[in-house]
This record gives C-alpha cells, structure tokens and sequence, in this order.
C-alpha cells in the first residue's frame, strides 16, 4: 500500500491476490520498520522519523512528510489486498511487473494490523487530517496533523505468545532495526532520516547525499576515505536498449571490512540482497584488496526499465534482473573507474615494524640462504635459493611474523594499552555490537575499552598497543566481524590476534627495497610456523629449476 495522495485505492481481483496473497507476512519488528519506511518513500517523503520501545515489540513509531492519503484512502488502506500502486483491475491482472516503486505491497498495513494494535494518523495537506486505530475494531476520528502520515504500531504479536518468544532479546532485535534503517539511509541519501531507541536518537542522516549518509552510518574516517559514482550508459540486450544508472559511494580499498556484509546493494532506490552483484563491486576493486578483505560500499543501481522484476521474494530482499550479465559487468568496469580516477590504487605507508627481531627459536632459519633477486607486482617477492626460485607472498609472510609477534606480547604479559582522550566512536554491524557485549571479557583482557554510544556505535576509550603499535580503534568493528563469522569459534582470542595482524600487514602495492625485503625474510625465518599466515594461506611458493628448464625446452644446469 503506498500512501500517494490524489490516487484512488484499488481493491485487488482474486487473480491478482494470488499473485501476492503469500508477500505479506510479518516476521519480526525489523519487518515491521522496512514495510512503513518503504510506504514513507512511496509517498514522496524527504524526512522519516523513526522511534522504536524495547525490542520493538512494545512500540514503533514511523513519522513522515509525504502526500498523506485522504480519510476514504485511510480506510481503505488496512484492508488486504488493496493498493494505489495499480490504477484499476486491468492493470492489477497484467501489471505487477511494471511496477516501479518500491515493490509490490498489496497489504502491508493489513499484515501488520493482523497481528498487532495499529494507529495512523494521517493529512494530504487539508485543514483536518483523521486518525484510524485497528485493534478488535476498526475507528476513524479527525486528528490535527501536518501533511504525512505517521503510524505507530503496540503489542506486536501480543496475541501470538509463541512468535513472540522466537524472538532475540532486545539488543539483537534493534540492531536488525537499525541495520534495517542503515541500508534505507545509504540507497536513500536524499531523504532525512533519525532513528531513536528507548527515547535516546541513535544516529540521525540529513539527506544531503551520499557522503553524508555513509558518515551517519559509518564515522567521519570512513566518510573522508571515499569516493562518490554518479555514471549512466545505454546498454542493450538482445534488441532491446535501455539507460543503466549507477550512483552511490565507494570506500578506498585502505578502508576495509572483515565480511561482505558492508557491500551495500540498491535497486531503484530499494536494499536488496544481490550476490552477483556484490561480486561485482568487489570485482571492480581487485587486486586492490587482500584476499580476505571486502570493501565498504554503497551502490543504487537503476536498470533499463522493464528489466527488473521486484516481486520474486516474500520478503522483496530480492529481485529478478533481465540482462544480468551485462549489468554485472559495467557495475565492475566503473567501479574499477571510479577508484582509478580518484586515484585510490595508490599504496598506504605500511607499518612495517621488521626493525628488531623475534625471540629466537632454536632451529635454523629456513630462509637463510635465499637472495633476494627481485618482485612482481609489488607483492611477490622473487627469490634464488639453491636450485629452486622461491616466490613469497610479502602479504602472508608479514602478517605470520606479526601474527607471533602479537601473540607472544599478549602471553607474556597483559596487552600494553593506549587511552583515548576524547574516546572516538566505532560505527559496527548490528551483529557486531550484539557481539561487542557478547565477547566483553576477552576483548577487555585483549586491551579495549568501549562502551554502548547507542544504536550501531561504540566510544572507545581505550586500545591495545602491543609491540608498541597503537591498533586503530576502527578495528574493534572487524574484530566484532570476524567473531560473528565464527572463524577459530573454539578459541575466539585467535580471531582477534589473527585481525590486529592482517590489518597493519604489506598490502599488494607496497613496494620493498631489497634490504627490506630481506629484513622481512629474516623476520619470517625467525616465526615458529613460517611457511603459512594465520589463516593457513602459504607464504612460500617453490619452482624448481628442472621445471623452468622444461618449460624452455633445455636441459637443467645448461645455460647455453
């Protein structure tokens, strides 16, 4: 149900019901906030504000400035199977796929209504708005309002006492709200939004653009270390053509996440759960990012019209797209332009810290005799050892010495730590901040220090400094990631140590000299486990000669 003002409602043939009678179908809170935010927008809303009590459960509340819908409209709108988005019956039987806002919601507010007590109250700019409350009935009464509609939603399944109990505790519960509204906040940067919790504002959006809306998300870092895309091009499939669109905003591949979850996908203006296409983007940054890091990104794609089919997913967290292919391949090429232009391939200074050696291990370094002879692509080290060329990746082999370097300063003694003064904020993951608390003690013994700031955001007050190093405070977040994907659940302080060593590692474009590159093959001959990183990727690759000799069609140790 969209709240259009100035179209008239239509009620949905049995044909059409069929078609969407099972979309309908609200799951949890966060189903609840995504459905009024979606009808907010299709009413041409520019500010939503959104309060939720508790879990959600208690009561959410979604306040707009969009046309509002006349008292006939209002009451026609809780009703299922009714809509404003198809004109008449002729276009609800053939019309589904042409729809072109945010996906087909025949009975959202009669989804909701279903299962919990509902108040709207709603003005398309007359001098008398009304007020409509469904609980056992359905009451209609004239409201004071400014043009919009607010609807506030109470005991949610308070008469299903077993989906009630299915859900998380409140943490978890408004962090998939507020992850909800994060992805509405970057495919909509032109549209205001705030989100408040138990009265407390957990982050507001001006809807000025993109780089505002990645700062309301993320922190001013994130923000700063950006690049925005604004590209059309006519693309064609078969004999038909069309105009793509691609806008959103790009983090340079030095500011990088430990899960794909911050590639953030938009169709037409609607968060959608698009794999190819997320590969695409990552795709686009290539080489830029290590093997195990995903990008921060946000892109709203607007296909070809006809070419986008919204209604294939209960939940609408997925679309059909025709011409996929050729979508997927300029979503890569301009990214892949995007980041060249704004001149984002050029390498960080690395925190090296190859200057004092290892505690010795009593065994002889297996990388003693080799020389350094050259590199490839400013992350393979080229190197002669006897009869073999060894091939290092300087990545793997960085991270494995910080790696036991980091462990054996947090065994030795409590990890050295730094303050923090002013603390700075960490915009995580919903999952992430619900796993901040989670794994408390063992990040406290680890040297962080960090309190709930509300909603996605934690203030840090203090960090680790082992070896001597400072670890940015933006790491806690990849650290929170990597315990969510359970990498090393059974000892979770090796998901972090694993994390504080891969993030100030060489990356691919950090160019050594040759007696840095020795320095770095005396230091990964000094590691207990020297020929794999912490992940298990090797970090040494061997080609003998005899294989070289074949390849050239000469016999081994002939040169001539």
């Amino acid at each position: 149900m969209s709240q259009m003002s100035g179209q008239r409602l239509t009620r949905l043939d049995e044909q059409t019901v069929a078609q969407i009678a099972a979309g309908e179908v609200i799951s949890r809170p966060a189903r609840v906030v995504s459905e009024l935010v979606e009808n907010a927008l299709d009413a041409g809303a520019d500010r939503i504000d959104i309060a939720v009590d508790g879990d959600g459960t208690e009561r959410i509340r979604v306040a707009d400035d969009g046309h509002g819908l006349s008292r006939e409209a209002a009451q026609l709108a809780v009703e299922r199977h009714t809509t404003s988005k198809l004109t008449d019956v002729d276009d609800a039987r053939d019309g589904l796929a042409a729809v072109s806002t945010l996906g087909f919601r025949g009975e959202a507010l009669a989804a909701i209504a279903d299962c919990a007590a509902l108040e709207l109250v709603t003005n398309t700019g007359d001098p008398v708005g009304c007020r409509l409350r469904v609980d056992d009935e359905v009451t209609v009464s004239d409201a004071g309002r400014a043009q919009g509609t607010t609807v506030t939603v109470t005991d949610l399944f308070g008469d299903r006492p077993v989906r009630r109990e299915s859900l998380s505790g409140s943490v978890t519960e408004f962090r998939r709200i507020s992850e909800c509204v994060s992805r509405y906040v970057l495919a909509r940067p032109d549209v205001r939004f705030s989100l408040a919790h138990d009265g407390r504002t957990t982050f507001r959006a001006p809807g000025t653009g993109f780089r505002e809306a990645l700062l309301a998300v993320y922190d001013g870092e994130t923000a700063s270390q950006s690049t925005t895309v604004d590209h059309a091009e006519r693309i064609a499939l078969d004999t038909h053509a069309g105009d793509l669109q691609i806008r959103g905003i790009l983090a340079y591949p030095s500011v990088t996440r430990a899960t794909r979850d911050h590639v953030r996908i938009a169709i037409d203006g609607r968060p959608v759960e698009d794999r190819g296409l997320r590969a695409a983007i990552a795709a686009g940054y290539g080489s830029l990012l290590a093997g195990d890091r995903y990008p921060v990104a946000a892109l709203d794609i607007s296909p070809p019209a006809g070419w986008v089919d919204p209604n294939v997913h209960p939940e609408k967290k997925r679309v059909e797209l025709r011409g996929r292919q050729p979508i997927e391949k300029r979503v890569e090429a301009t990214v892949c332009e995007v980041l060249s232009t704004a001149d984002a391939r050029r390498a960080e200074t690395a925190a090296t810290d190859l200057d004092s050696p290892l505690s010795a291990v009593d065994r002889r370094d297996p990388f003693a005799d080799l020389r350094v002879i050259g590199s490839f692509r400013d992350l393979y080290l080229l190197c002669e050892g006897g009869d073999d060329l060894l091939v290092i990746d300087q990545h793997a082999a960085h991270e494995r010495v910080n790696y036991e370097r980091l462990r054996a300063a947090v065994d030795d003694a409590p990890t050295s730590t730094v303050s923090l003064d002013p603390p700075q904020s960490v915009s995580v993951s919903p999952v992430g901040s619900a796993a901040a608390d989670t794994h408390r003690d063992l990040l406290t013994e680890l040297g962080f220090a960090f309190e709930s700031f509300g909603g996605d955001t934690l203030r840090v007050s203090a960090v680790p400094a082992p070896c001597g190093r400072v670890v940015d405070p933006s790491a806690l977040g990849d650290i929170l990631d990597q315990l969510v994907a359970g990498d090393s659940p059974a000892d979770p302080r090796e998901s972090v140590l694993k994390d504080l060593a891969c993030r100030p590692s060489l990356k691919a474009g950090d160019r050594l000299s040759i007696d840095e590159a020795e320095t770095l093959l005396e230091r990964l001959g000094e590691c207990e486990q020297p020929f794999a990183c912490p992940h298990g990727r090797p970090t040494v690759c061997s080609i003998d000669e005899v294989t070289l000799a074949a390849g050239f069609d000469r016999t081994a140790t002939r040169f001539d």
